[in-house]
């Protein structure tokens, strides 16, 4: 069976961990990343700590009014009048009464809101010092800087052409409170004195209050009396304390204690004038309808009686029936009745439309009252003419007085209301405001901002967990078939000489006297004891080999391959083995940093004929060990690997070293490794822990696999010790003892 089928196979009977949450795994990923956990979530909390410090507070203002079922306050009202001032008006429709324009405008044209004015702070420093000078631990520091900055505005106008101008004011003298006004282009336009109205070319200028240093600044603005109202209504709060109670709550935030207090005190005070002045109005608009409207009664009246006295008169006797009798008092009741619909009507007229229900009510009675009347006015018709005549005249005398009396009465009654109206509103807790802000709550800010980066900083390491498919165990490795040769652990020592290898390129120095390998500099470290056990491990993998060739290779760059292949051979040189080491990848090979060596006449060179191999192989200062660099780049390193030239190369090498170690390109990068790896007895992978992918590991197998290349084993390479690893290392920490013998 081939490796790709044992591949398959194996990733086909690995189990699946997918949907398994690994509660161990997440926490060891946090202690991994403790130190950027802790660094952001203090980074935030100071942030907190900061903004909770210096942050402006914000203060509110409250307030608590009732508003009561209309009542007249009249006992001996009607059950008519008494309706007519008993409409009670819901919750929600007095909130929108109080932030109707009616209403808050009267605030806004007494407190100027149509006028803007704020310091301007040349940098954050100046807004910071303000806004410590409001804690009292800063108070005397903010004094002595002179950052104290206030202005107060009662009157500004401008020309309408300078509306879009922005405007700004300069104190010049903060003793005398003297100022001067300038426009965007820093052009003067007035100067002024505190308390003095300044008058220039169509500008008004009122300063009640400046405070400040000298040269401080000053925006000024003007807005709209609908944007200040809109103002009002973002930041005026009004709810009901509980259903049904009709006590309402006003709350109202803001920077500046007393302003904020005035506002909501104007606010109570003008809904509950209006309120006021509503009921009244309601009274005196009825009562002069009555008394517009007795004066005509009255005439009518008395030109009833006057014809009733002349029809007497002619007439000494006058007898009415029983049942024509009862017919005057029907139709006396009714007329009644018509003229107390008006008067509804007319009050009614006032509040509601023809649609609203009680209105169609008023007018069906009206319907009935007048069918009645019509039939009795039919009844009448069929009297002889003088009780008809009689009936008539009576009926109208008894019609018109009792309108009149009615009129009368109704005047007395609504002259007691309008005299008693108090209104329904009733202010329960005038304006106050808190004594500690609102906003910032510090505590909770500094909690809330930790919390943030604590959260911030967990999803980020579990996020970069959760996208990082490095592989970080070796039995990650084994799952998909393939032997874990030898773990080598990350080495500080070599990434420092792989900087000084890198500071050295960039001089273009290649200096024999510095030495670059790990195994000579430093032949005890961890790194190089893994490479020994590798050392083994290979020597009894190229006894079952077809030679002693051991390609070392990758699925992509920057796994390490060079250092694994330099240092390998320098660790079996020095067991007594004659090694060379030949860096094959002709493109971006740098393996002649390791011996400090330079690349000319090298395997290129061989390639193509220029040289013998004998020219070609560097003699090193490490003892059996060779090394052929990769020569001069040439144009088509894959056609001179597969001349007959390499494999000469390969077969003199092998007869005669002990082991010959061949460094290769990446097998995703290019097919150099393909060709290479068809020479070699044993093929070996260095993969990079955390970095190299597993889907990388089986497709540059499967692809060395189709050229008929069996990748023997894997060296996990640069290994870390984490807590999110599944590996132990502790086999790793027995050392050298520091006595030399």
């Amino acid at each position: 069976m081939s490796n790709q089928d044992n591949s398959t196979t194996s990733n086909r009977q690995a189990p699946n961990h997918n949907d398994v949450i690994d509660i161990g795994k997440l926490l060891s990923i946090l202690v991994d990343g403790k130190w950027l956990l802790i660094f952001v979530t203090a980074l935030f909390m100071a942030i907190g700590i900061a903004y909770a410090l210096l942050a402006t507070p914000i203060y509110k203002a409250d307030a608590l009014v009732q508003v009561e079922q209309k009542n007249s306050g009249v006992q001996s009202l009607s059950a008519d009048m008494a309706d007519m001032f008993e409409q009670e008006s819901s919750a929600e429709t007095e909130i929108e009464i109080i932030k109707s324009r009616m209403v808050l405008s009267q605030t806004v044209d007494k407190f100027n809101l149509t006028i803007l004015a704020s310091p301007d702070y040349w940098s954050y420093v100046g807004l910071v010092l303000e806004n410590l000078m409001k804690l009292e631990t800063f108070t005397s520091l903010a004094q002595l800087t002179g950052t104290k900055a206030f202005i107060s505005i009662s009157k500004f106008e401008r020309p309408e052409h300078t509306d879009q101008v922005a405007h700004q004011i300069t104190l010049l003298d903060n003793e005398k409170g003297t100022y001067q006004l300038s426009d965007d282009q820093d052009k003067v336009i007035l100067s002024g004195k505190v308390g003095i109205l300044a008058e220039k070319e169509g500008y008004q200028l009122l300063v009640e209050q400046l405070e400040g240093a000298n040269n401080q600044k000053y925006n000024i603005s003007k807005r709209s009396q609908l944007a200040a109202i809109i103002w009002l209504q973002q930041n005026l709060a009004i709810s009901e304390k509980s259903k049904n109670s009709g006590i309402l709550s006003f709350t109202f935030t803001g920077e500046n204690k007393t302003q904020i207090k005035d506002i909501v005190y104007d606010i109570t005070t003008n809904y509950f004038l209006q309120n006021l002045a509503r009921n009244a109005e309601m009274a005196k608009n009825s009562l002069d309808f009555i008394i517009e409207n007795l004066p005509e009664a009255k005439e009518k009246l008395t030109k009833s009686e006057d014809t009733l006295n002349r029809f007497k008169a002619r007439n000494v006797s006058i007898d009415l029936g029983t049942e024509t009798q009862s017919t005057l008092e029907t139709m006396i009741s009714v007329e009644a009745q018509l003229n107390e619909l008006t008067f509804r009507e007319s009050d009614l007229s006032k509040l509601f439309t023809k649609n609203h229900p009680a209105y169609i009510s008023l007018l069906d009675k009206r319907k009935s009252l007048e069918k009645q009347r019509n039939s009795l006015n039919q009844n009448i018709k069929t009297l002889p003419k003088k009780q008809r005549e009689v009936l008539r005249i009576m009926r109208d005398v008894e019609v018109n007085q009792q309108i009149y009396l009615q009129l009368l009465n109704k005047k007395q009654e609504l002259s007691i209301v309008q005299a008693s109206t108090v209104g329904n509103v009733r202010i329960l807790d005038n304006a106050q405001v808190s004594e500690l802000p609102i906003k910032p709550i510090k505590l909770l800010i500094v909690v809330l901002s930790t919390l943030l980066g604590g959260m911030l900083s967990v999803a980020f390491l579990l996020v970069k967990s959760a996208l990082n498919r490095g592989i970080e165990s070796p039995e990650q490795i084994e799952e998909i078939g393939l032997s874990v040769y030898a773990t080598v652990p990350k080495s500080v020592q070599q990434m420092h000489i792989n900087k000084q290898i890198k500071q050295h390129r960039t001089h273009q120095q290649h200096s024999k006297n510095l030495k670059h390998l790990l195994a000579e500099v430093n032949p005890v470290d961890l790194s190089i004891e893994a490479l020994r056990n590798l050392r083994t491990s290979l020597h009894f993998a190229i006894m079952e080999a077809k030679n002693n060739i051991v390609m070392i290779a990758g699925p992509s760059p920057s796994t390490g391959k060079s250092f694994i292949a330099a240092n390998l051979a320098a660790v079996v040189a020095k067991a007594e083995q004659k090694v060379i080491i030949i860096d094959a990848d002709m493109r971006r090979g740098r393996m002649e940093h390791q011996f400090s060596q330079s690349h000319k006449h090298g395997l290129s060179d061989i390639l193509i004929g220029e040289i013998s191999i004998e020219e070609g192989i560097k003699i090193l200062e490490i003892e059996n060990l060779d090394f052929i660099s990769r020569g001069k780049t040439p144009p088509n390193p894959s056609e001179l690997l597969m001349h007959q030239r390499f494999k000469k190369l390969l077969d003199w090498a092998s007869n005669n070293y002990d082991i010959v170690i061949v460094d290769t390109p990446p097998v995703l990068a290019v097919t150099d490794s393909g060709i290479v790896g068809k020479h070699c007895g044993t093929t070996l992978f260095t993969v990079l822990f955390g970095k190299t992918a597993i889907k990388e590991i089986e497709i540059a197998a499967q692809r060395l696999a189709q050229n008929g290349v069996d990748v023997k084993g894997v060296i996990l390479n640069a290994v870390e010790k984490t807590a999110s690893s599944s590996y132990s290392y502790r086999y790793y920490n027995y050392s050298y003892n520091s006595d030399k013998i």
